[in-house]
């Protein structure tokens, strides 16, 4: 069962698009890579180069995503129950 701890703990991109919006190609099982590539201080550009990810619709997608889930649970009713 998913709770606000867990899914906190396994904060792998679970808010990032399963899906490509326009083109509808599954992108959602390279998140993890990319922002882990990203994170470590490789080039956005050299990291979807390498992944594949030649599309513009779907590069957008990995550009321009903040990851909100801390902020989402900052506000879980569950948070505090669980303290």
């Amino acid at each position: 069962m998913l709770t606000p701890r867990s899914i906190a703990e396994q904060r792998d991109g679970r808010l990032f698009p399963i899906r490509c919006f326009t083109c509808g190609k599954v992108i959602g099982d390279k998140w993890s890579e990319y922002s882990r590539r990203v994170l470590v201080g490789e080039s956005p550009r050299k990291v979807l180069d390498d992944m594949g990810i030649n599309r513009y619709c779907c590069r957008r997608i990995f550009l321009s995503h903040i990851d909100l889930a801390p902020e989402y649970l900052r506000f879980s009713p569950y948070r505090h129950r669980e303290r």
